[in-house]
């Protein structure tokens, strides 16, 4: 399968890109630095250096792929962002302009307006709102404009909503569901990186949003915070 991966060189996206090439398939990583992608040395990569505001480039990128990933990210901060609604409009033009049907993109949980169902009275109402309404209300409010931007579409897509993201070595036995809000805190970016792949390859929920969850070997929810909001990484 031939698939085009934007945000390649993100902390999702390697993941995503290396567990793709371990399955056999052709990955077009597209990313704003090249020089830096680890994977550049594999016959079944090639790496195209592009930003995502770039119409034209993502139109190239795009022309003759079976499947889209969108593994966008950025970190939080306090000026607006736009990658992920500029970037879902180019690449769902893109798609439609060259017959590419299969897109898979990644948001978050928190953009659901709904309660986590099993976390207590503190999380729920103090700490989660805290993180969407300020420390990452930029990033949220630009996760929400590409969801409509997705849903208008005319392509097959699949909408991910991990929970707080943190590394692990190895895909785990994580959860998917296209129904409410799944309980849990947080999802390994292995596991999301193996959905992405899963959803793309297998077609598994088209047209729906899918949450996922990590269930084992998770991390504090202080370590995720301070990583997540503080450390410079991306969502």
């Amino acid at each position: 399968m031939k698939i085009v991966i934007f945000g390649a060189n993100g902390p999702t996206g390697r993941q995503a890109t290396a567990q793709a090439v371990a399955a056999g398939h052709t990955v077009t990583a597209v990313t704003r630095r090249p020089d830096a992608f680890p994977l550049a040395g594999s016959p079944l990569v090639r790496v195209v250096g592009a930003d995502v505001h770039d119409p034209v480039a993502v139109d190239a990128a795009v022309a003759g792929q079976d499947a889209v990933l969108s593994a966008l990210g950025v970190p939080f901060g306090r000026k607006p962002v736009t990658v992920y609604s500029a970037g879902l409009t180019h690449i769902t033009r893109a798609m439609a302009e060259h017959g590419v049907g299969r897109l898979v993109c990644v948001t978050s949980t928190s953009v659901s307006g709904q309660e986590s169902p099993s976390d207590g009275l503190l999380f729920r109402k103090v700490v989660e709102p805290g993180i969407v309404r300020f420390v990452g209300r930029t990033v949220y409010q630009d996760m929400r404009r590409s969801e409509e931007i997705v849903r208008r579409s005319d392509c097959d897509w699949t909408i991910l909503r991990p929970a707080g993201l943190f590394d692990t070595a190895a895909v785990s036995a994580y959860r998917m569901s296209a129904g409410p809000r799944l309980p849990g805190r947080f999802t390994s970016r292995a596991d999301l990186a193996n959905a992405l792949l899963r959803q793309a390859v297998d077609d598994c929920d088209p047209r729906a949003v899918v949450e996922v969850r990590t269930l084992e070997g998770l991390p504090s929810m202080i370590d995720v915070i301070r990583r997540e909001a503080f450390g410079g990484g991306r969502h």
